[in-house]
This record gives structure tokens, C-alpha cells and sequence, in this order.
């Protein structure tokens, strides 16, 4: 008889040392029943319902049930670490008792996450690019050459040959020396597969009930049918707001004149590649000269280019065939990956797939780099990830706007013929409303495009000083994270210490933050996503700009634009609902436990000013929202007076340690409501012009429905109703406008979006001369 959910789910939270929680019980049973009806289910679970654990325990009891493991994947090593350190050895423990043996588990990584020992033994030709020879790195000096060694001494103690056990880590060049890809890898060639790290990871998770794995890993799996992880029906994602970015980085490919000079070297005296060589330099001085940006057509010249450089590729592959199985050594493997490589990316540019989007860009080590890039993952998706097994997509931003749709689109969820799927949010155990403010510098300028204004730097030092530190900078570029932060320096003198992303490694940076509460941090996207420090040492975050994707980012743009080509709105569906997800991510930094309290502050006023703004603010937690500026300086004065100190934190381990913990921060709201940051009495609330979050917490099922449209990208967002500005164009107006044809949207779009006649939005584009 299987075993009860509510039974499993009680032990398991007795066995992590928390407490029931609503939402956490409601998401649980939500997955139970999404397995068992093979429903694929989007649930949006705030910070702090422990969600980890509410589909942990359901897909254990789904895996005894059925006797096939169930697959867990995450966006990050950290959150990787946590589940198979942390969590699941609890939780089988707790739950062997009632299921009557103890729940298996393991994690599964790419082959280059791992030791290969033939490469240690010497069975590979050296990495191009290495300092120095495996055979010589005993006798070699410097900083690569320690690492090998310590590679080579620690492959003799390893049992898993696993990277993330190697404690301190080493550098990418000395790590690919005793590693390799797997398209370099021998297979069952192999004369240590016996041995394999990887072949031994992968064998057991083939008889345990939860495998552990990456989305890249996942999504390669899927695509390409490698068969990589075994076979199950029910799929877990979590941190699922990074799926599509993380596939869509994984199936974008890029030729490189350095790329075919390595491919070339690789094939030694193997096969002739002279010819590959000379059209790879004549196609990078080609790219050289190409401006950066998106391409709408491939040029002539660097077409045949590109078609010089695959079929010379195509002629080493030839010489590069064995004669037979046996003749295929690690040599001759690693060489034929990197022809292939070139052939495969030259080939896919030029045949000109329908969503296929490339581009140059320009690295200051590499050089002209020719990309190319899918312009939406959602069919893919729909077809590899969703087809053929149960999907549970679960994060604390997967409803923008106040709905699942913008998501569910990027994923191939909406549409005609997409499968059935429900959206349930079971909220957050924090009493958002009372633990934190969200305050709009109304005062301010509209952001410009010649950096920080003035006004703007004197509102963070005015909050800064005000919080007594404490402050977490998110900023939309790197420019303005370190033009803020060098600003700050100055102001601050040794009061208030400013780090700045790029100073040392984020891990290093965020545990010194944490440690010392008057020490500000700034920084741009890894910090906006992966800061977790709870208490007082992050009473304030300030967000510079509303973080639309770049103008010039030649995949948003070209998502942008072939939705307005099929009657959509570009700038919602892709601008916006890019903002609104990283603005819902930045904001979540501030409360990540039931003791935290702070201030969001918006240094941007399209906040509360532009036609979107409801859409923007309908996606953030339902903080307390105003624009008065003494109240939130009263507040964060008052935070940074009463405020308790933890002793400064020795380890940064320790620092990570105790940030991991807040997802599981024993909460009961019900009985802890805060009133620091209530509204006083005597202040009146002042509401923003646009609708607002809700306190209460809310349950949506969304069914699918048919539409008629078949659209291979996002699907149109939800737009707050808002009228039109009265009275002639003013600053935000002409920002818009601005953002709105450099991410090539049309004048009728642009009219439609301002709710303006085509005709004033015409003229205006000529009095700016924009368009």
C-alpha cells in the first residue's frame, strides 16, 4: 500500500528540524497529484516554503511507487550541493522508517566535471593552451604546474574524481589537464573504462530514486538522446527562471580563427589541415572588419569565407577516420571532436535554420567572434522536455505580471497543440508588507544614457549613510556598478567600505559582506540572482534601472521583433517580462528570512511612470510600497539603531553555510509579525499609481487553452491598463520611445504601446531624430 503523503511529508520536515508550513504542505500535494495525472505543473514557491524538500519527498514516494527514479535538475552547483549534502541525506533518513528501506540517491554531471584517468596516465595529447606537459609536471615550476601535481597526488585519493570534492579548487588550465569532453572521450575505447569516474557515476545512478543533475546536463540528454541519464517519467526543475537562458546558452555555437588554428594544431601530423588553417585566418580578418551586432544576412565575402573554412574541415574529417575501431586513439579523438566542432557551427551558419539568430561580437582576448543562437527554445522544449515524461517547473519568479502566461510561453507550454499544464503560486511564509519597504526615488531624473546623474548618486549616498551600510548594489551595467562604486569610495572615505564586483571572486566578495554589516557591496547580474544574506548585514538594496536586456542584444531584439511581425507586442512580451523576472530576482535579495527587514529602493521613476509599470510592479513580492522619502530614511534609520550584529563570520564557508540555510529558515508568520517597517499610524499610505501587489496570499490554476496562434516564442505578456499621459511628450515618453526603436520595434507598435496616434509618435521620432 503506498505510503501516505502527508505521513512522509511530516517526517520529513521533522527530520530537517523545521515546522509545517502551509504552502510547503499545498505544493507537496500539488506535486503528488501533477505525477500521479502526469499534468506538467509550474509552482511558484516564495523564499523560505522550504520547496526543495515539498518535491523531494513526493518524488521519492513517486520513485518507490513506480520503481523508476525520478530527475532533479538545478541552474546551480550551489543549490546541486545543498539537495545531496543537505537535504537528501535527511530526508532518507527520516523517511526509511515508514517506506521500509532507506531512499537512494546520487548526482550526475558532465563528463568534464571529472577526473579521467587516462588523460592523468598520460593516454592524451597535452592541452594546447597548458603552461606545461602532464609528463613534465613534476619537475615544472609555477603556480599550473602545483595544481597538476596536486591533481595527479589527489586522483590516487579520490573515490569520485569529482571537481566540486577538490577543496581548495584549482584553475581552469590546470583542471583541463587531467580532464577531457565528451566528444573527446574514448567511450568503451577506452582502455581505463573499467576505472571511469564517469562511467561508475553514471552506473549507479541508474539504481538510485533521485538522480541530481544540471539543466545543460539535462537538456543535452533530452535533445540529443544520449540517453545520459536513466530512464524516468517524472522531472523536476528547479530554479526553473533559468532554464531557458541556460539552454539557450547550451545549444549556441561560435567559429573563431583561433578555434580553426586549434582544430588545425590537434591534427598534428594526422591529416593535412594547411588549407583550414589559411581560410580560418582570412575568415577572421574578414570578421575583424564586421561591425558587432546582429546579422540579417551572412555577407558574401565572409559566406564564402565560412564555406571555404567547412569544406576544408570536411576534407580533415575524411583523413581523420580510422581505418578501423582500433586505430582511433585518444590523439586522434581529440582531433576529429575539434574538426567536427568547426565543421558542425560552419554548416549550421550557413544553412540558415528559420530561428537561427547570428551575430559578431567582440572579446578583447578572442577577438571578432561569429555566434549563432536559436531565437526561441520553446518548441524545442515542448518537443525534447516536455514530451514524453511529467515536468515539474518549480522557482520564487515564475508568475509575471500576476500570471503564469509569459512564462509558460517561453517554455512551448502555450500555443495550439501545447500540453496540458497548471500554474499554482502557494506564496511565501513572510509577512512581506511589514518586513520590508518598496520605495520609487520619485525626485529623480528618469535614467539617462550618459550614466548615473548626479541626483542619482546623492540618493544612494543619502540611503547608504542612512542604512549604515548594509547596502547591496544592483546595477544594470558593469560601467554603473563601478562608476557607483568608485562615487561611493570617494563620498564614504573608511566610514563606509564599498566592494565592487570584479574587486575579488563573488564568493569571496559576498562572504566579506556578510561579515561586516557597514560594508556596501555592488555588482550586476551574478548578483542579482545569487546573493542570499540574511540579516542585518542587507537592510537596504538599491536597484539603479529598470533591467531591460540591452538595446543591441541581437537575441532579444530579433525575439522582439518576429513577435511584432505576428501581431504581438515585442516590447512586452520580451523587454518587460526580461525586467520584471530580474527585478523580482533583485528585490528578493533584501528579505530571505522571517527576522529580515529592509528597503528595495528604485532609483528608476518609470516605476510608477511608465505604461508598464503595473505589469513590473505586479511581479515583484508584495513589499510595502511608497515614494516618501523621509519615511524610508526614518525607517532605515531606525533598522540600522536597533539593528542586532552577528559577530563577523571568520569563514567565508561559514558565511555560504548560513546563507544556504535561509531557504530552510524555520518560519511562522502567524506568530512573528514584525512592526518595524509597519506603516505608522499617523503616516497616511500612499498608494503607486499603478495596481499594486496584494497582501493575501493567492492560489491560480491556470488550464491550458487552445489559441490559434503557433508561435515559437514567447506569447504576448499582460499589459496594465493605464491612460495616456496628459499633455505633450514628456522625458519618459521619449525614453521609451528611445528603448523602443533600438529593440527595432515599428512606429505602429511604438503608437500602439504608448496608446498615442501614429501620426504624434511619427513626428516625434523626427523632432528626435531617432528612427
Amino acid at each position: 500500500m503506498p505510503a501516505d503523503l502527508d505521513a512522509l511529508m511530516e517526517a520529513a520536515v521533522g527530520g530537517v528540524g523545521g515546522t509545517d508550513r502551509p504552502g510547503q504542505r499545498k505544493m507537496a500535494r500539488a506535486v503528488d497529484q501533477a505525477a500521479r495525472s502526469g499534468t506538467h505543473l509550474l509552482v511558484q514557491a516564495g523564499t523560505g516554503t522550504g520547496k526543495s524538500l515539498a518535491y523531494l519527498v513526493p518524488a521519492i514516494r513517486h520513485a518507490v511507487e513506480t520503481g523508476q527514479p525520478a530527475i532533479v535538475a538545478t541552474a546551480t552547483l550551489a543549490l546541486q550541493a545543498q539537495i545531496v549534502d543537505r537535504d537528501l541525506p535527511r530526508i532518507a533518513d527520516a523517511l526509511a522508517p515508514i517506506l521500509g528501506r532507506r531512499p537512494t540517491y546520487g548526482l550526475v554531471k558532465g563528463r568534464r566535471n571529472y577526473l579521467c584517468l587516462h588523460k592523468i596516465e598520460g593516454g592524451y595529447p597535452d592541452d594546447e593552451d597548458s603552461l606545461l606537459d602532464v609528463g613534465e609536471v613534476d619537475r615544472a615550476a609555477g603556480r599550473i604546474g602545483e595544481e597538476v601535481v596536486r591533481l595527479r597526488e589527489w586522483a590516487q585519493e579520490t573515490d569520485s574524481g569529482e571537481r566540486d570534492e577538490l577543496v581548495p579548487g584549482v584553475s581552469e588550465r590546470a583542471w583541463r589537464q587531467v580532464s577531457v569532453s565528451a566528444e573527446e572521450c574514448l567511450g568503451s575505447k577506452c582502455p581505463m573504462v573499467q576505472e571511469c569516474f564517469v562511467e561508475r557515476s553514471r552506473a549507479a545512478a541508474k539504481d538510485v530514486d533521485v538522480v541530481v543533475t544540471n539543466h545543460s546536463f539535462m537538456a543535452i540528454d533530452s535533445f540529443e538522446g544520449r540517453q545520459m541519464l536513466p530512464e524516468h517519467d517524472l522531472l523536476v526543475v528547479d530554479e526553473a527562471h533559468e532554464l531557458v537562458d541556460r539552454v539557450t546558452s547550451t545549444i549556441t555555437d561560435e567559429v573563431t580563427g583561433g578555434m580553426i588554428a586549434t582544430a588545425a594544431r590537434r591534427c598534428g601530423r594526422m591529416a593535412d589541415a594547411s588549407t583550414m588553417r589559411e581560410a580560418g585566418e582570412l575568415l577572421q580578418e574578414l570578421l575583424n572588419g564586421v561591425q558587432e551586432g546582429r546579422l540579417l544576412g551572412i555577407p558574401d565575402n565572409l559566406a564564402l569565407a565560412l564555406t571555404r573554412v567547412r569544406d576544408a574541415a570536411r576534407s580533415v574529417q575524411s583523413e581523420l577516420k580510422p581505418a578501423s575501431p582500433a586505430d582511433n586513439d585518444a590523439s586522434r579523438q581529440v582531433a576529429r571532436a575539434a574538426i567536427d566542432e568547426i565543421f558542425d557551427n560552419c554548416d549550421r551558419i550557413l544553412e540558415g535554420r528559420e530561428l537561427d539568430v547570428v551575430w559578431v561580437s567582440q572579446d578583447q582576448r578572442r577577438g571578432a567572434i561569429l555566434r549563432v543562437a536559436p531565437m526561441s527554445v520553446a518548441m524545442l522544449l515542448r518537443d525534447k522536455v516536455f514530451g514524453d515524461r511529467t515536468v515539474i517547473m518549480t522557482s520564487a519568479t515564475l508568475e509575471l505580471g500576476g500570471s503564469f502566461d509569459s512564462v509558460a510561453g517561453t517554455l512551448g507550454l502555450r500555443g495550439e497543440g501545447g500540453p496540458q499544464w497548471k500554474g499554482l503560486d502557494v506564496g511565501s511564509p513572510f509577512d512581506y508588507p511589514r518586513q520590508a519597504i518598496a520605495y520609487v526615488a520619485s525626485q529623480l531624473p528618469p535614467p539617462g544614457r550618459d550614466g548615473m546623474s548626479t541626483q542619482a548618486m546623492d540618493e544612494i549616498e543619502t540611503l547608504v549613510r542612512a542604512a549604515g551600510g548594509r547596502t547591496l548594489g544592483l546595477f544594470s551595467s558593469t560601467r554603473a556598478a563601478r562608476a557607483a562604486a568608485e562615487e561611493m569610495r570617494t563620498r564614504f572615505g573608511d566610514d563606509i567600505p564599498v566592494l565592487c564586483q570584479g574587486d575579488d571572486q563573488i564568493r569571496t566578495l559576498v562572504g566579506q559582506f556578510a561579515a561586516d554589516p557597514r560594508t556596501c557591496l555592488f555588482g550586476t547580474l551574478t548578483l542579482w540572482q545569487g546573493v542570499d544574506v540574511p540579516g542585518p548585514s542587507c537592510q537596504l538594496v538599491i536597484i539603479d534601472r529598470i533591467p531591460f536586456p540591452r538595446p543591441d542584444d541581437p537575441l532579444a531584439s530579433a525575439r522582439s521583433q518576429e513577435i511584432a511581425r505576428r501581431g504581438g507586442n515585442g516590447f512586452m512580451s520580451v523587454s518587460a517580462t526580461h525586467a520584471a523576472l530580474r527585478l523580482s530576482q533583485g528585490a528578493g535579495r533584501l528579505v530571505r528570512s522571517s527576522a529580515d527587514r529592509g528597503v528595495v529602493a528604485f532609483l528608476d521613476t518609470r516605476m510608477i511612470t511608465a505604461r508598464y509599470a503595473g505589469f513590473l510592479q505586479k511581479s515583484l513580492p508584495p513589499f510595502w510600497p511608497t515614494t516618501d522619502r523621509a519615511l524610508v530614511l526614518k525607517a532605515l534609520k531606525r533598522l540600522d539603531e536597533t539593528a542586532v550584529d552577528r559577530p563577523a563570520a571568520t569563514d567565508v564557508e561559514e558565511v555560504e553555510r548560513a546563507a544556504a540555510e535561509a531557504e530552510e529558515t524555520t518560519v511562522d508568520a502567524a506568530h512573528d509579525v514584525p512592526t518595524e517597517l509597519a506603516p505608522h499610524p499617523d503616516v497616511e499610505t500612499e498608494t503607486l499609481p499603478a495596481e499594486t501587489p496584494q497582501l493575501a496570499v493567492t492560489e491560480q490554476v491556470v488550464e491550458q487553452e487552445p489559441v490559434t496562434e503557433r508561435a515559437p516564442v514567447a506569447e504576448q505578456a499582460p499589459v496594465a491598463e493605464a491612460a495616456p499621459a496628459a499633455g505633450g511628450w514628456n522625458a519618459e515618453d521619449d525614453e521609451e520611445l528611445r528603448d523602443g526603436i533600438d529593440l527595432g520595434l515599428e512606429p505602429e507598435e511604438l503608437a500602439d504601446h504608448l496608446d498615442r496616434p501614429l501620426e504624434d509618435v511619427r513626428n516625434r521620432l523626427v523632432q528626435l531624430r531617432i528612427g
